[in-house]
């Protein structure tokens, strides 16, 4: 398994992948960690998470350096992800005891019974490389403090990511087995997921990714839960502040390069105001800065590896042979370079990709409407349903629109965001159950009614 600089094409580290003998042994060591994990209290597991905070803020620099020179994601937005990972650690440790405490239920007939939830036991995380971290710390911090135990399979181009958060945990003081990384491909899953010890697994990345891991789980009835492909829209109506919607519309299709999953990528500008947006949105989105990955002043500098930028290219040219208008040129990437520039394209149809599949990368879809309803017609259109964001100076108006617009998440007046108060999650082929806030603790729980007769 290689670590390499997508930047610079360096080969960083590279590592072994784990035997089938290892995979086996970590799994006993999993099972036999939850054994005595799930017995320790709450409050000795919460202050551990505590701890991973600390070594998170204590080791930022080290852990930015290693998602910035591994996944080509610029050193400012590294930073942030290190911190935010700290963030939810430090929000489970405080609010764990509160979202898993017992509940009592009044039965009509003056009986007593309690809700209560009890961890399951091994949990399978497949992890994606855009958010190498987060995407791993938003399952970790509530499913370890909850009392289950965590076996993560990274994304094959990030080992280095894995290890080193594998060693938070370890340099926190969690116990040997409670969180361990497997270094293997994704044909070692399936074999996982049979074993009787793992009880459930849970998945961020692609649709084609997600209808595996469901497929496996299924058949072995465990629980998963889904977080996958988005086309988030970002609708701009009329009366909304222009200025401000366009310099967010620009942040919120540039942030990590364009490669997240709530990324904006679909706006829906009324006829009124477009002009008017897509001049401001293209200034904003021109003022974005290239550079090298540690480069403090860069905007961005790559993406993740030379086939996504290639693959990412191919679907804006489809798109623009097919009649699509480029407001914003970008360049044709290099072979085996992950080097590309950002695209605005306009006058878009339901046949092409930029119209219909998820753009991961820093390329923008514009669609001008006659009106609201038009709006959401088209942000609905998509078989995505992860986030949305609505730009609209009546708030009232912006309410009832959001209950139409088919999502996980309507974000008014504002860019969508993951953030560990807020359920995350989304509908359709974006996947199923809900990360963070008191959902996120309580997926992988065993929620157990207990009658006191």
């Amino acid at each position: 398994m290689k670590s390499i600089n997508p930047y610079s094409g360096e080969l960083l580290q590279e590592f072994q992948d784990h035997t089938e003998e290892q995979v086996e042994n970590a799994i006993k060591n999993g099972q036999s960690a939850y054994l005595s994990w799930r017995s320790t209290p709450l409050s000795e597991r919460a202050s551990l998470m505590g701890k991973a905070a600390e070594v998170l803020r204590s080791r930022k620099e080290k852990y930015a350096k290693i998602i910035s020179l591994e996944m080509g994601k610029v050193i400012t937005e590294s930073r942030s992800e290190v911190e935010k990972c700290a963030m939810v650690c430090d929000y489970y440790a405080e609010k764990s005891e509160e979202f898993l405490a017992d509940e009592p239920i009044e039965l009509p007939d003056g009986a007593k019974a309690k809700r209560v939830f009890d961890p399951l036991g091994i949990v399978l995380a497949v992890m994606p490389w855009n958010f190498p971290f987060w995407q791993v710390f938003r399952f970790a911090a509530p499913n370890l403090t909850a009392g289950n135990v965590g076996l993560l399979k990274h994304a094959s181009n990030v080992p280095q990511c894995s290890l080193a958060i594998e060693e938070v945990f370890t340099e926190a003081g969690f116990p040997a087995g409670v969180f361990q990384s497997l270094l293997i491909g994704s044909d070692k899953v399936e074999k996982i997921l049979q074993h009787p010890h793992v009880k459930a697994a849970t998945l961020t990345g692609s649709e084609k990714a997600g209808e595996m891991i469901a497929s496996q789980a299924g058949a072995e009835i465990k629980k998963t839960v889904l977080e996958l492909g988005g086309s988030d829209p970002f609708i701009v109506l009329k009366d909304a502040d222009i200025s401000k919607a366009a310099e967010t519309a620009a942040k919120a299709r540039m942030i990590n390069f364009g490669q997240s999953c709530i990324a904006a990528k679909r706006f829906i500008v009324e006829e009124e105001v477009y002009d008017e947006f897509l001049g401001k949105f293209k200034a904003a989105i021109e003022d974005y800065k290239a550079g090298e990955p540690l480069d403090e002043d860069a905007g961005y500098a790559c993406m993740a590896r030379p086939d996504l930028a290639e693959e990412l290219y191919q679907q804006v040219k489809k798109s623009v042979d097919l009649g699509a208008k480029v407001i914003l040129e970008g360049m044709e990437p290099e072979e085996g370079k992950a080097f590309f520039k950002p695209i605005i394209l306009a006058e878009l149809t339901p046949d092409m990709p930029a119209y219909s599949e998820e753009l991961f990368g820093p390329v923008a879809s514009v669609f001008k409407v006659k009106n609201e309803q038009e709006a959401v017609s088209i942000a609905n259109s998509s078989v995505y349903g992860l986030g949305s964001s609505l730009w609209t100076n009546d708030l009232d108006k912006g309410e009832r629109i959001s209950r139409q617009i088919e999502s996980g998440a309507v974000f008014i007046n504002s860019m969508v965001a993951s953030n560990p108060h807020l359920p995350f999650g989304g509908i359709k082929k974006s996947g199923y159950g809900r990360e963070l806030s008191v959902d996120g603790i309580r997926e992988f729980m065993n929620i157990k009614t207990v009658y006191l007769g």
